[in-house]
C-alpha cells in the first residue's frame, strides 16, 4: 500500500519500462500481405491504402527480395487474375500469378510463403463460392477450393490459408492435400473472419466486391463471439494447423477468449480498413506514428501468437531491432 508501493518506479526511465514490459513485437511473428495483378505492367498504387501497392509478375520477385532484405520473414500472396468467370477457374491455373508468385519467391528468397485461398478475387460475380440461383453453393465450392489448394500446393506454398467462411472447407482441403502427397503443406485457418465493415479498401486492391448482396451468409456476424469458438473449435477438428480471427482490433475479445480455450497457433489479421483509418489519421497529423505501434501490441496483449498487418513492413524500416 502506498507509500510503500509505488508503482511509478518502474516506469521511471525508458530502458526500464522496457525492462518490465510485458508484451514485445516479435518481427518474426509478423506477416505481409502482398497484391500480384496479372494486369500490371508497373506497380500500381492502392489509393484507399496510402503506401501500398499491387505488383505485376515482373516486379514482384524484386520487391519480395526487398522484404527478405528488411527482415521481413513471411508473406500471405494475393492474386487479381486477368480473367474472371462464374466458376473463378484462374485461381487454380498452375500458370496463374499467385502461382508464379509463390515459384518466384522460393527461387529468390528463404520467406515463409503463404497463400490466400478464395474466390472472390476471381469470380465475376465478386462472391467467395459458386452461385447457384444467387445463392452460394456450399459444397460444390469445396471441389474448386480443393483445387485451388493442390495448385498453390504444387507451386511450392508452404502454407494454405482457406478465407471463404465454407462450412467444411478445411477438412476438404487438408483431405486432398493429403491424398495428393502434400501432407507437410500447413494449413492457417480463416476460422472467424467476420462480416466486417472494414474489408472495403482491400476489395478495391483486388477488385472483388460482390456484384450482388453480401457475404453476411457465410462470413461471420459481428454481433457474436461464442460462435467463433464453435468455428475454430470445427476447424481445428477437420486439422488445420494454425487458426485465425480476422479482423483484429475491433475483435481483441475474440482473439483472447480464443487464446484462452484453444492450444493451437493463433494468428490474428488486421485488414485493410485498419491499415486505411490509422494511415489515414498520421497523414492528417492527427496521431503519430505510435499509434501503429499501440494498435499492433494491442493484438499480442490480447494472446495472438502472429499477426498478418500491412505495417509489416513500416515496423521492419522504422523500429530498431
Amino acid at each position: 500500500m502506498f507509500p510503500a508501493t509505488r508503482m511509478r518506479r518502474t516506469r521511471t526511465t525508458p530502458r526500464m519500462r522496457d525492462l518490465v514490459a510485458e508484451t514485445r513485437i516479435d518481427p518474426s511473428k509478423l506477416i505481409m500481405p502482398v497484391f500480384v495483378d496479372e494486369n500490371l505492367k508497373n506497380m500500381a498504387p492502392i489509393n484507399s491504402m496510402p503506401g501500398i501497392y499491387t505488383y505485376p509478375l515482373e516486379m514482384v520477385g524484386k520487391y519480395l527480395e526487398s522484404l527478405e532484405t528488411k527482415g521481413i520473414r513471411n508473406i500471405l500472396l494475393f492474386g487479381v487474375p486477368a480473367h474472371k468467370d462464374a466458376m473463378g477457374s484462374s485461381a487454380y491455373d498452375p500458370n496463374g500469378g499467385v502461382q508464379k508468385a509463390v515459384k518466384l519467391a522460393k527461387e529468390k528468397t528463404s520467406l515463409t510463403v503463404m497463400t490466400d485461398l478464395c474466390l472472390c478475387e476471381y469470380t465475376d460475380h465478386g462472391h467467395c463460392g459458386i452461385v447457384e440461383k444467387s445463392v452460394i453453393n456450399n459444397d460444390r465450392t469445396l471441389d474448386v477450393y480443393d483445387r485451388i489448394a493442390l495448385s498453390y500446393a504444387e507451386s511450392g506454398s508452404d502454407v494454405i490459408a482457406p478465407s471463404g467462411m465454407m462450412d467444411g472447407q478445411v477438412g476438404s482441403i487438408r483431405k486432398a492435400l493429403d491424398q495428393s502427397g502434400f501432407n507437410n503443406t500447413s494449413i492457417l485457418a480463416y476460422s472467424a473472419k467476420y462480416s466486417s465493415n472494414l474489408f472495403g479498401p482491400f476489395r478495391e486492391a483486388v477488385k472483388s466486391a460482390p456484384g450482388f448482396g453480401d457475404r453476411k451468409t457465410y462470413q461471420m456476424d459481428w454481433r457474436n463471439s461464442r460462435e467463433a469458438m464453435r468455428e475454430i473449435d470445427l476447424d481445428i477438428k477437420e486439422g488445420a494447423d494454425m487458426i485465425m480471427v480476422k479482423p483484429a482490433i475491433f475483435y481483441l475479445d475474440v482473439i483472447s477468449e480464443a487464446r484462452r480455450r484453444f492450444d493451437l497457433p493463433l494468428a490474428a489479421y488486421s485488414v485493410s480498413g485498419e491499415y486505411s483509418m490509422i494511415k489515414k489519421a498520421i497523414l492528417d497529423g492527427y496521431m503519430n506514428e505510435n499509434i501503429i505501434l499501440e494498435g499492433m501490441t494491442s493484438v499480442f496483449r490480447a494472446g495472438a501468437d502472429m499477426l498478418i498487418t500491412y505495417f509489416a513492413e513500416w515496423f521492419m524500416e522504422n523500429v530498431e531491432q
